[in-house]
Order: structure tokens, then sequence, then C-alpha cells
């Protein structure tokens, strides 16, 4: 096999041998993953960790094959080597050869979970491709608002927890104003871990408000990516609906041409028989 066709299928997502690679490379993946949690449990590492590590290896050769292929096979080696996904496939294999030579560093094996980051690359495929690129338009055109919507959320943040640290005080569990921002943070977010809590009656009211507050709040970053999630999808539609009456415009018009064509030709032979 030729080094342009490893790349077509290695690298490539619009052919079939490509989405072919992708999803075979796919299952891989979930499975190694599946096979990493599992181990972490102690009952199944003592029971079935053999099993475990042999199936570990095979994953491990065939990303070293496939990590290999695509080192030989790249149009550029060194940008391949040193981008984000290069190193997440490098350190996908990494951990289980150096736990092979040095044993003692075997918690570094649970690196082997970044291996999940690599199912972004099915995002490659055509209609995960698309609705990936209506999503980064939607968050890139969102962006403003959502800078602004968290700033405002900081300004919020800061202004309720210093206000509960007036209220409530040192002696009541708020020692500081960083303190009572992080109280404020927690129970804008509904997390509520009760680490720290009001005493005094205006505190809890404070509390209460806060924690409508944050339902409220919840909703607004989702409400803007939606916002933006319709625009784009009218505007697409709209440059969709307009290109067809263009295509229908200029089959309309080619007809018209092939018809005046003729028309031209059976006067040219009504000439000729005169």
């Amino acid at each position: 096999m030729n080094k342009q066709k490893l790349r077509e299928i290695i690298f490539g997502y619009r052919t079939k041998s490509g989405k072919t690679f992708d999803i075979i490379l796919l299952w891989v993946i979930l499975i190694s993953v599946i096979c990493v949690m599992l181990d972490s449990d102690k009952s199944i590492h003592q029971e079935y960790g053999g099993h475990l590590l042999t199936i570990e290896w095979i994953f491990t050769i065939f990303f070293t094959i496939e990590y290999a292929l695509r080192i030989y096979c790249t149009s550029n080696t060194k940008k391949y080597i040193f981008s984000f996904m290069g190193i997440i496939d490098l350190l996908s294999i990494l951990p289980t050869y150096l736990i092979g030579f040095y044993a003692p560093i075997g918690s570094l094996i649970d690196i082997r979970i970044m291996r999940l980051i690599r199912i972004f690359r099915i995002f490659k495929l055509s209609p995960y491709l698309r609705s990936g690129h209506t999503m980064q338009i939607a968050l890139r055109s969102s962006r403003p608002k959502i800078i602004v919507f968290i700033l405002s959320i900081s300004l919020i943040v800061v202004i309720l927890g210093t206000l509960m640290y007036i209220i409530e005080g040192q002696q009541n569990g708020f020692d500081n104003i960083p303190k009572s921002i992080y109280w404020a943070v927690v129970t804008l977010t509904t997390v509520g871990y009760g680490d720290v809590v009001p005493i005094t009656t205006l505190g809890k009211t404070l509390a209460v408000f806060i924690m409508i507050l944050g339902y409220a709040i919840i909703a607004v970053p989702t409400g803007i990516v939606t916002a933006e999630f319709s625009k784009n999808r009218n505007k697409s539609n709209q440059e969709k609906n307009q290109h067809q009456i263009i295509e229908k415009e200029e089959i309309k018009i080619s007809k018209e041409e092939e018809i005046l064509k003729k028309l031209n030709s059976l006067e040219k032979k009504i000439d000729q028989l005169k």
C-alpha cells in the first residue's frame, strides 16, 4: 500500500475507507477507555488484572502502529508530532511502555484515559462536521454576550459576598470577603455545600434571594446560545432557499436559451427551403 493511499485512509474523512477507519478507531478507543476504568476498581483488578493487562497491551500495540503510520504518511511530520492531537496520540500509548520499564510510576497509567479526547476525531465525519461547524459559529457569535454575562455575574457575586460579610460577620463563619464570595458563588449556582451558612434572619433572607436569582441566571447562557443557533439556522435556510431559487432561474434561462436556439435553427431551415 503506497503512502498516498494510507493518507487517504488515516487522515481522509470524505472517502469511504477513511470513514470506516475513523469508526473502527472510535470503537477501539471506547473499549480501551472502558478497560482502563474497570482496571481502576480494586476487586476487578485483583480478579481480572492479568486479562485486562493483556488487552491493554493489544490496544497499546494497535495505537502504536496507528501513531507510527500517522507520522509516516503525514505531509508535515513535525507539525503533526507537536500538534495537540499528536501529543494526545503519544500520551495514549506512553504510560504502558513506561510502566513496562519502570513499575513504580504505575499511577501514571491513568493518563490513558486521555484517549477519550481522541474521540473528537469523529467530528471529521461529514454529518458531525456540519453540526460541529454550526455549534462553532453559534458559540463564536454569542461570545461577546457570554463575556458580558460572566462579567456581570462576577460583579454580582462580589457585591453579594461583601454584603453577606457585612451582615453575618466573622462570628458566624464569614471570616473574610473572599470566603463570603465563595459562599455567594456556591449559593448562586445552587450547589450549597453547607460548610458556611448564614445565621441571622437578614442573612437567610439574602441567601433565599441569591438562590432564586441563581435559578433565573442558569437559563441565560442557554438562551443566548439557543438564540444564536436559531438565527444561524434561519440564515442558513434563507441562503439555501435563495440558492435553490437561483438554480431554478438558471435552469429556466438555460431552457429558454435552448428553445431560442431551436427556433433560430428552424427559421434558418425555413429560409433555406424558401
